[in-house]
Protein backbone atom coordinates (compact mmCIF):
# COMPACT_ATOMS: atom_id res chain seq x y z
CA UNK A 1 0.00 0.00 0.00
CA UNK A 2 1.21 3.51 -0.71
CA UNK A 3 1.83 5.88 2.18
CA UNK A 4 -0.85 8.33 1.04
CA UNK A 5 -3.58 5.68 0.82
CA UNK A 6 -6.31 5.83 3.45
CA UNK A 7 -7.75 2.40 4.12
CA UNK A 8 -10.98 1.79 5.99
CA UNK A 9 -11.38 -1.56 7.69
CA UNK A 10 -14.80 -2.92 8.53
CA UNK A 11 -14.92 -5.04 11.65
CA UNK A 12 -17.80 -7.34 12.48
CA UNK A 13 -18.09 -8.04 16.21
CA UNK A 14 -20.35 -10.99 16.95
CA UNK A 15 -21.39 -12.94 20.02
CA UNK A 16 -24.18 -13.43 22.51
CA UNK A 17 -25.95 -10.50 24.15
CA UNK A 18 -24.12 -9.08 27.15
CA UNK A 19 -20.63 -10.40 26.38
CA UNK A 20 -19.23 -6.87 25.94
CA UNK A 21 -19.04 -6.34 22.18
CA UNK A 22 -20.00 -2.66 22.31
CA UNK A 23 -17.87 -2.08 25.39
CA UNK A 24 -14.77 -3.45 23.63
CA UNK A 25 -15.39 -1.21 20.63
CA UNK A 26 -16.03 1.89 22.75
CA UNK A 27 -12.92 1.21 24.82
CA UNK A 28 -10.85 1.02 21.65
CA UNK A 29 -12.36 3.96 19.75
CA UNK A 30 -13.14 6.41 22.58
CA UNK A 31 -11.18 4.93 25.52
CA UNK A 32 -14.37 4.92 27.58
CA UNK A 33 -16.22 2.31 29.59
CA UNK A 34 -19.86 2.57 30.65
CA UNK A 35 -20.87 -0.08 33.21
CA UNK A 36 -24.50 0.73 32.39
CA UNK A 37 -24.05 0.17 28.64
CA UNK A 38 -27.38 -1.02 27.22
CA UNK A 39 -27.39 -4.33 25.37
CA UNK A 40 -27.32 -3.95 21.61
CA UNK A 41 -28.52 -6.40 19.02
CA UNK A 42 -27.99 -6.86 15.33
CA UNK A 43 -25.20 -8.05 13.10
CA UNK A 44 -24.17 -6.67 9.70
CA UNK A 45 -23.29 -9.65 7.52
CA UNK A 46 -22.21 -7.41 4.64
CA UNK A 47 -18.79 -6.92 6.23
CA UNK A 48 -16.26 -8.89 4.24
CA UNK A 49 -12.89 -8.55 5.92
CA UNK A 50 -12.57 -9.02 9.68
CA UNK A 51 -14.64 -10.73 12.34
CA UNK A 52 -14.27 -10.60 16.10
CA UNK A 53 -16.19 -13.30 17.97
CA UNK A 54 -16.63 -12.43 21.65
CA UNK A 55 -17.57 -14.54 24.67
CA UNK A 56 -17.79 -13.79 28.39
CA UNK A 57 -15.24 -15.81 30.42
CA UNK A 58 -17.69 -15.85 33.35
CA UNK A 59 -20.59 -17.34 31.34
CA UNK A 60 -19.97 -20.73 29.73
CA UNK A 61 -23.20 -20.52 27.72
CA UNK A 62 -21.75 -17.63 25.69
CA UNK A 63 -18.77 -19.82 24.77
CA UNK A 64 -21.06 -22.73 23.87
CA UNK A 65 -22.83 -20.54 21.27
CA UNK A 66 -19.65 -19.64 19.37
CA UNK A 67 -20.17 -22.45 16.84
CA UNK A 68 -23.60 -20.99 16.01
CA UNK A 69 -22.06 -17.57 15.34
CA UNK A 70 -19.37 -19.07 13.12
CA UNK A 71 -22.01 -21.01 11.18
CA UNK A 72 -23.95 -17.78 10.61
CA UNK A 73 -20.77 -16.12 9.42
CA UNK A 74 -20.06 -18.92 6.94
CA UNK A 75 -23.64 -18.81 5.69
CA UNK A 76 -23.70 -15.09 4.94
CA UNK A 77 -20.09 -14.20 4.24
CA UNK A 78 -19.10 -13.56 0.64
CA UNK A 79 -15.38 -14.31 1.08
CA UNK A 80 -13.22 -17.11 2.37
CA UNK A 81 -10.16 -15.05 3.28
CA UNK A 82 -11.43 -13.60 6.54
CA UNK A 83 -9.24 -12.68 9.47
CA UNK A 84 -11.06 -13.98 12.54
CA UNK A 85 -10.33 -13.27 16.17
CA UNK A 86 -11.79 -14.85 19.29
CA UNK A 87 -11.97 -12.59 22.36
CA UNK A 88 -12.59 -13.90 25.86
CA UNK A 89 -13.90 -10.73 27.51
CA UNK A 90 -14.45 -9.71 31.15
CA UNK A 91 -11.21 -11.18 32.51
CA UNK A 92 -11.35 -8.56 35.27
CA UNK A 93 -14.26 -10.42 36.89
CA UNK A 94 -13.93 -13.26 39.39
CA UNK A 95 -15.56 -16.68 39.01
CA UNK A 96 -14.33 -17.50 35.52
CA UNK A 97 -16.18 -20.47 34.05
CA UNK A 98 -13.64 -20.77 31.22
CA UNK A 99 -9.88 -20.70 31.28
CA UNK A 100 -7.50 -19.39 28.64
CA UNK A 101 -6.68 -22.91 27.41
CA UNK A 102 -10.29 -23.55 26.36
CA UNK A 103 -10.43 -20.33 24.36
CA UNK A 104 -7.09 -21.03 22.75
CA UNK A 105 -8.14 -24.57 21.80
CA UNK A 106 -11.33 -23.27 20.14
CA UNK A 107 -9.39 -20.57 18.30
CA UNK A 108 -6.84 -23.08 16.98
CA UNK A 109 -9.61 -25.39 15.80
CA UNK A 110 -11.15 -22.55 13.78
CA UNK A 111 -7.92 -20.82 12.62
CA UNK A 112 -8.62 -17.70 14.64
CA UNK A 113 -6.45 -15.17 16.44
CA UNK A 114 -7.10 -15.33 20.19
CA UNK A 115 -6.96 -12.84 23.02
CA UNK A 116 -8.39 -12.41 26.48
CA UNK A 117 -9.45 -8.87 27.35
CA UNK A 118 -11.31 -6.57 29.68
CA UNK A 119 -13.13 -3.57 28.27
CA UNK A 120 -13.46 -2.31 31.84
CA UNK A 121 -9.74 -2.28 32.69
CA UNK A 122 -8.41 -1.86 29.11
CA UNK A 123 -6.41 -5.10 29.32
CA UNK A 124 -5.87 -6.54 25.86
CA UNK A 125 -8.28 -4.22 24.01
CA UNK A 126 -5.76 -2.09 22.11
CA UNK A 127 -3.74 -5.22 21.40
CA UNK A 128 -6.72 -7.01 19.88
CA UNK A 129 -7.36 -4.32 17.29
CA UNK A 130 -3.66 -3.81 16.59
CA UNK A 131 -3.19 -7.54 15.95
CA UNK A 132 -6.17 -7.55 13.60
CA UNK A 133 -4.75 -4.68 11.57
CA UNK A 134 -1.30 -6.30 11.53
CA UNK A 135 -2.76 -9.57 10.21
CA UNK A 136 -4.66 -7.67 7.51
CA UNK A 137 -1.49 -5.92 6.43
CA UNK A 138 0.21 -9.33 6.22
CA UNK A 139 -2.63 -10.59 4.00
CA UNK A 140 -2.53 -8.46 0.81
CA UNK A 141 -5.57 -10.20 -0.67
CA UNK A 142 -7.70 -8.48 1.96
CA UNK A 143 -6.71 -4.93 1.16
CA UNK A 144 -6.07 -5.27 -2.54
CA UNK A 145 -8.73 -5.67 -5.20
CA UNK A 146 -11.48 -8.07 -4.10
CA UNK A 147 -10.98 -10.19 -7.20
CA UNK A 148 -7.56 -11.23 -5.91
CA UNK A 149 -8.64 -12.72 -2.57
CA UNK A 150 -6.86 -15.70 -1.07
CA UNK A 151 -7.34 -17.81 2.04
CA UNK A 152 -5.74 -17.05 5.39
CA UNK A 153 -4.37 -20.05 7.23
CA UNK A 154 -2.82 -19.53 10.65
CA UNK A 155 -0.60 -22.20 12.14
CA UNK A 156 0.93 -23.01 15.51
CA UNK A 157 4.15 -21.38 14.26
CA UNK A 158 2.30 -18.03 14.31
CA UNK A 159 1.57 -18.37 18.04
CA UNK A 160 2.98 -15.64 20.21
CA UNK A 161 4.07 -13.57 17.22
CA UNK A 162 2.24 -10.46 18.39
CA UNK A 163 3.69 -7.44 20.13
CA UNK A 164 1.13 -7.10 22.91
CA UNK A 165 2.85 -8.45 25.98
CA UNK A 166 1.34 -11.92 25.89
CA UNK A 167 -2.33 -10.97 25.61
CA UNK A 168 -2.66 -12.08 22.03
CA UNK A 169 -2.03 -15.51 20.59
CA UNK A 170 -1.83 -16.05 16.88
CA UNK A 171 -2.99 -19.60 16.32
Amino acid sequence: MEDDTLTTLKILIIGESGVGKSSLLLRFTDDTFDPEQAATIGVDFKVKTITVDVYDVTRRETFAKLDNWLNELETYCTRNDLVKMLVGNKIDKENHELDRAEGLKFARKHSMLFIEASAKTRDGVQCAFEELVEKIIQTPGLWQSESHGRGVQLSDEDAGGGSCGGYCSLV
